[in-house]
């Protein structure tokens, strides 16, 4: 017998087939070329297409070789792609040979992370600087791993079709690239080139073009060298730009755009330029030379920049190059160059030439601009380095909108403040907050900010079911709100604060947190800003705050650190304080105006009533003479924070008194006479501020641990100051307590909307 004839056949290999639906960043940062890649390494068949909810893949082959797929997608992807989740379902073979990228779909719910904009990689900027490469000096120039995003994504899923890039059709390389699975513009949606992509045009103030392409940025380059205001068209908006080193030049922008003292940033081409100029710490050189490149405050230590540009400041806020174009321009320059928002005071940010011609009018000598239209405003982020960790001041370009990882039910909105303003809604990827939006006083302003609610609830197709607001009634943002239709929870101001520490971080009750700031509705007739609140399991309770007293002039007050500190004089001496003119806000008055404050705060006429600890650091700074009218938000409390940099370590803190009472109070009396008599004692202005700042943390820590709370959540504008925050984490570790600050989400009104949503979706019984 032929054995052969009778041997069964040999079973064919085992084949698994296996559903991936993956959720995190995963557009936009070549995860399909990556799943591709990964699949033919592998010899799997399958496909892989973007959703509005994220990415799907199906993939077939060998048992190990699926597993091992699997494994490498979570183990070895690309940056900045992150996965959060992924739901696997096993399903029957097909025997399908081959993997392919498939058109996208469109259907479902849109909860795909979409990607901020990433500043350009080291690879595309050896192409622009390569004679020999067809995109040398190319100003747009990006690949997967980099370039536009969030400014450009019209609509979900993130393809070319609903980006701004799609009036731009690819040349023949350009798709060549596209479609080359080797190549790392494989499926790079912004992908162009000098042929086929957006181009550069420099334009006087009545929109006649100059120069086009490669001549239009020397010329916009030889304009800076000449002293002349240049508006250039970013990724998110317009930059005003002159020469960082020429004090006429910052002087006229300052004069031009309204801007009498609140300090520029500054864009340097590289480290070692920043270097030359500041000290840099390892932490802020890795914040600044990270791809969300914010604005980075570094300390000044050499003055070879305009004194304009930061008058009275120690630090600079320091930018390096984020896109090709600014690369360009700075390479070609050679020298920093002031880099700031290309707005009017108080309006935001420019996106488009025709809108730049007309409100940037008067101000920019010539526009530097292109043609890729930008969907929204980005403005640059602003971090600074406290207590050894980064922590952003504005949440913009580069992290906007990555969500916060906090899990909540999808669907709220939260309408954020009127200061420093941001929208965020609750998805299934956590809370999407919007970018900075600005302040909310100009009309202009309060459009950009109903855009920005509308482009939030679009791109992610949500009609609210639910909205977060604010307790002040005449803010724009919550009439903002109550327009939506949908039902409404008023958040307290500084639980808001509290609670968006608390998102950020994942924490939950019992806590306490302190929310330090300038002033926010108290709901109660009062303006607060110095309070301790207790979060537990059955909502919040206000424990402790700082001594009230009143604001003579209301928002003038804000204005003028001097009034706050006649204030405090007037409440601890009464009218004798008005004789006191041996000190400085005291003096700064006539008799006549003091007179009248007076009256106002004894009859509390536009005098109203408050706890805040912004404006007792105001207070203090006008009573030692640094500041006694502001011309930007927070300047004295910055002096004031500056001062006590420059004092002996040693210097001993000044005691506050915690009294009892219905909630207790933390009385600033003896502090206020403390300072006068070192004052007349002739004792250093940093040494009695840094006497202050200290105080304060030890007042803290006595609450905290007169409270019980192990966890102390700080919060508000206050705590941008670094010498007060690091000062109190080291007394609150001191005593035993666990201190927590924010790091991606502002301290300041840039962090309201996360906690409004946040408390809106835990804690609708609000107390």
């Amino acid at each position: 017998m032929n054995l052969a004839e009778v041997a069964p056949a040999p079973r064919a290999a085992p084949r698994e087939r296996v559903e991936l639906k993956v959720r995190g960043r995963v557009q936009g940062v070549g995860f399909r070329p990556y799943a591709y890649r990964q699949a033919a390494a592998f010899g799997l068949a399958g496909w892989v297409v973007n959703t509005p909810q994220g990415a799907t893949l199906e993939v077939e082959g060998p048992p190990d070789a699926v597993a091992g797929f699997v494994d490498a997608l979570t183990s070895e992807l690309p940056a900045p792609a992150t996965i959060d989740r992924i739901e696997k379902r096993t399903l029957p073979p097909t025997g399908e040979s081959g993997f392919t990228i498939r058109e996208s779909a469109l259907a479902g719910d849109r909860s795909a992370t979409v990607l901020p904009d990433i500043a350009t990689c080291e690879e595309c900027l050896a192409e622009i600087a390569d004679p020999a490469n067809r995109r040398h000096r190319y100003p747009f120039t990006n690949c997967t791993h980099c370039g536009p995003r969030y400014s450009i994504i019209a609509d979900l899923p993130y393809d070319r079709a609903r980006t701004t890039m799609a009036g731009f059709v690819m040349c023949a390389d350009c798709r060549a690239e596209y479609e080359d699975a080797s190549d790392r513009r494989f499926h790079a949606e912004p992908n162009a080139c000098p042929r086929c992509g957006p181009q550069l045009a420099l334009r006087d103030t009545s929109g006649v073009a100059l120069a086009i392409g490669d001549d239009a940025l020397s010329t916009a380059a030889d304009a800076i060298r000449d002293g002349k205001i240049v508006a250039v068209k970013g990724l998110g908006g317009f930059h005003l730009m002159v020469d960082a080193r020429n004090e006429d030049a910052v002087a006229r922008l300052r004069q031009h755009k309204n801007r009498e003292e609140k300090p520029f940033a500054v864009m340097f081409l590289s480290m070692a330029a920043i270097e030359a100029v500041a000290d840099v710490s390892p932490v802020e050189a890795t914040l600044l030379e990270s791809r969300e490149r914010p604005i980075v405050l570094v300390r000044k230590r050499r003055d070879t920049l305009a004194y304009t540009v930061a008058p009275g400041n120690p630090l600079v806020g320091a930018i390096l190059p984020y896109t090709p174009l600014h690369h360009l321009l700075l390479g070609d320059l050679g020298f920093p160059v002031v880099a700031t928002s290309g707005n009017r005071s108080d309006e935001p940010i420019v996106t488009d030439e025709t809108e730049a011609l007309a409100r940037l009018s008067g101000i920019a000598d010539v526009f530097l601009v292109h043609d890729r239209p930008i969907v929204r405003p980005v403005d640059d982020s602003v971090a600074r380095v406290v207590a050894g960790r980064p922590m952003l001041l504005r949440r913009a370009r580069g992290y906007a909108p990555s969500p916060i990882a906090v899990v909540l039910p999808p669907g709220i909105l939260a309408a954020g403040g009127h200061l420093k303003a941001t929208v965020a809604l609750t998805t299934e990827a956590g809370v999407v907050i919007s970018q900075h939006l600005g302040d909310l006083d100009a009309v202009e302003a309060r459009d950009a900010y109903d855009r920005a609610i509308a482009d939030l609830t679009r791109l992610h197709a949500t009609e609210p079911n639910r909205v977060g607001r604010d307790l002040h009634p005449d803010y724009h943002s919550t009439r903002a709100a109550e327009r939506l239709g949908a039902p409404v929870v008023a958040v307290q101001h500084h639980l808001a604060h509290v609670a968006s520490c608390m998102a950020e971080h994942g924490l939950g009750p019992p806590l306490l947190g302190v929310a330090w700031d300038g002033t926010g509705d108290g709901g109660d007739g009062t303006v607060w800003g110095g309070e301790f609140l207790r979060v537990a399991e059955d909502g919040w309770h206000r424990v402790v705050h700082l001594r009230p007293f009143r604001l003579p002039g209301g928002e003038a007050a804000v204005r003028e650190p001097r009034r706050a500190a006649f204030s405090l004089l007037h409440e601890i001496f009464g009218r004798n304080a008005l004789e006191m003119t041996d000190l400085a806000p005291i003096a700064a008055f006539t008799a006549k105006e003091r007179a009248t404050l007076a009256a106002m705060i004894d009859r509390g006429l536009n005098a109203p009533v408050t706890t805040s600890a912004g404006r007792l650091f105001d207070a203090v700074a006008a009573l030692l003479g640094l500041r006694q009218r502001s011309t930007y938000e927070g300047q004295a409390a910055m002096e004031l924070e500056w001062a006590a940099e420059t004092a002996n370590a040693t210097a001993k803190p000044l005691a506050f008194l915690l009294r009892a009472g219905a909630p207790p109070i933390l009385d600033w009396e003896p502090v206020v006479r403390a300072i006068l008599a070192d004052r007349a004692a002739g004792v250093a202005t940093g040494e009695i501020a840094a006497a202050f700042h200290r105080g304060l943390a030890l007042a803290i820590a006595e609450v905290a641990a007169t409270i019980g709370e192990e966890t102390v959540v700080l919060t508000g504008g206050c705590f941008q100051n670094a010498v007060l925050t690091e000062a109190t984490v080291a007394a609150l570790r001191a005593a035993g307590a666990t201190p927590v600050w924010h790091e991606q989400v502002p301290p300041n009104d840039g962090g309201l909307a996360l906690g409004q949503a946040y408390w809106a979706a835990r804690y609708v019984g609000d107390d």
